[in-house]
């Protein structure tokens, strides 16, 4: 994204801002004096900033992607292990920045109506962030958070869970109501800023606002189904997203490339590969998606120099439940190659490449929730049947890898998208809407490990056999992040009642909507 060239003086703030908020008592210099900072450029700082994942935490657990390799340092969700290294990532990319960067330009503009719309965007991405914290590890700081120079609070409370939730959509809902095309059109933001005019601008970030909604009211689904019907009405009645051209995403080139893929880029790169249960979806039902996520190399730590064999026949995942050495026990073992494994690994040309987007909020994630609130009998008259938006949810989903390096115009003939969606086994059918509808939802937000995990917690699809490496989730799956190490020695206090309120800080303790 040509535009984030001219953001690059915001780092010089990130310098300034970023750390936790428990730990800058010491501090003489208060970076918040800077007050003529354009908090727009904060904003945008923010959306570069938001963490899109790591491939070995939630992609693990939901069995799209393996770390194959037990190595000590290597040890965590694929080995159903409590490890920090792989706890800590959406925390500390979220608090010390983003957070902190909307909490700052939150506060320079709630009061000046000249810049209503920069304030109601920042808090509607703000929550966001805040649902995926949420999703990812339970109770966290909220009301609290990023206030450590505004408030003086160095070590925040923990909110409860279903509190931040109920918070976070009067904060979405009041927000996208409140945005409006006679007010600032925001040029600096990432997603929409240069989308021609504050009209334009503000019709895009109310769907974003709609859509977010939607995606909250359906993570009440079991919990209360009452309550989800109810959001998820108010947010198709706000007007969700319409078309790819209203997908939240950050664009990499090559001077900023794409975080979510630079781990699979570098270091030990025969570490890494697709997982089976995930391969075996995509090539049972001859998915053409799959060639643009999967690759396999004649030598995988020599990756990067070697064009990947997108053969669908010739792509085979890592088994779940072996590491590097029990795998030679694995059904059909396939044997080593180079210094790695025999299976597939992401494709770095397409999927894998240091400059493909991230994805954080899909055209084709709201028509698929669409979907199975249309078949919940959720979506008043008028609406579109349950199989019409699960084909165009699917259909937006491959259309997507336009945007993606070395891939052709269209990625995907729209006959080969309706050849696929024809298939007996893929075919929208009533009698197993769910299933199907979710399973859909974890193949087209692989690249979005917050949203594959917890829609896989919500719906308990796709149906996948539990990683039986060890005993240590008792036969089940992660249900959570544990806090990182970290909390509880500097932030003692409100870490000891956060556990003490929301129950053991392990894997296996659920959110409050996350029911069997």
């Amino acid at each position: 994204m040509n535009r984030l060239k001219y953001y690059i003086h915001t780092l010089l703030i990130a310098f300034c801002l970023s750390g936790c908020d428990k730990d800058f008592e010491e501090v003489n210099t208060n970076p918040y004096a800077l007050t003529d900072i354009n908090p727009a450029l904060l904003f945008a700082n923010a959306q570069r900033l938001t963490s899109g994942g790591f491939y070995e935490s939630e992609q693990t657990i939901v069995q799209q992607f393996v770390n194959a390799y037990n190595l000590g340092a290597t040890t965590g969700f694929n080995f159903n292990e409590d490890a920090n290294i792989f706890n800590v990532p959406r925390w500390n990319d979220n608090y010390p920045g983003p957070v902190k960067f909307l909490q700052q330009a939150i506060e320079l503009v709630k009061d000046d109506p000249a810049r209503s719309n920069l304030y109601n965007q920042m808090r509607i991405w703000r929550a966001y962030i805040f649902m995926t914290l949420v999703d990812t590890y339970g109770d966290v700081p909220y009301s609290e958070a990023g206030k450590a120079y505004i408030g003086g609070l160095y070590y925040p409370k923990y909110d409860k869970d279903e509190v931040i939730y109920e918070d976070l959509y009067n904060e979405i809902k009041s927000a996208t109501v409140a945005l409006s095309p006679d007010k600032d059109q925001v040029k600096e933001e990432l997603f929409f800023g240069t989308s021609g005019s504050a009209a334009i601008q503000v019709d895009k970030w109310k769907k974003v606002g709609n859509s977010l909604l939607l995606r909250l009211g359906m993570r009440y689904s079991k919990l209360d189904p009452t309550k989800a019907a109810s959001i998820v009405q108010e947010a198709f009645s706000g007007g969700v997203m319409s078309s790819n051209t209203d997908n939240v995403l950050v664009q990499y080139n090559a001077t900023y490339n794409n975080p979510l893929n630079a781990v699979i880029r570098t270091g030990n790169l025969y570490y890494f590969y697709l997982a089976e249960p995930f391969v075996n979806r995509l090539k049972s039902s001859n998915d053409p998606r799959l060639k643009y996520i999967s690759g396999k190399y004649a030598a995988p730590n020599e990756a990067l120099a070697q064009t990947p064999d997108t053969t669908m026949a010739n792509q085979f995942g890592f088994p779940i439940g072996y590491d590097q050495t029990s795998v030679k026990n694995a059904p059909g073992y396939r044997g080593t190659a180079g210094t790695g494994q025999n299976y597939s690994q992401i494709n770095l040309r397409v999927f894998g490449s240091a400059t493909a987007p991230i994805f954080f909020v899909t055209n084709a994630q709201t028509k698929l929730l669409l979907a199975e609130a249309a078949f919940r009998g959720w979506l008043p008259a008028g609406a579109s049947t349950a199989g019409e938006y699960y084909n165009a949810g699917v259909k937006a989903s491959m259309e997507e890898y336009s945007l993606y390096p070395t891939v052709p115009s269209p990625a995907i003939p729209v006959s080969t998208q309706d050849s696929y969606l024809n298939q007996p086994a893929v075919a929208y059918s009533a009698d197993n809407a769910l299933e199907r509808i979710n399973t859909q939802y974890w193949i087209a937000s692989f690249g979005n490990g917050a949203e594959s995990f917890a829609n896989f917690r919500r719906s308990g699809y796709p149906a996948l056999t539990p990683n039986n490496y060890n005993n240590n989730l008792q036969g089940g799956f992660a249900r959570r992040f544990a806090y990182p190490n970290e909390e509880s020695a500097r932030n003692s206090e409100s870490y000891q009642a956060a556990v003490a309120s929301f129950g053991t800080d392990n894997l296996m303790t659920r959110l409050f909507w996350d029911k069997p």
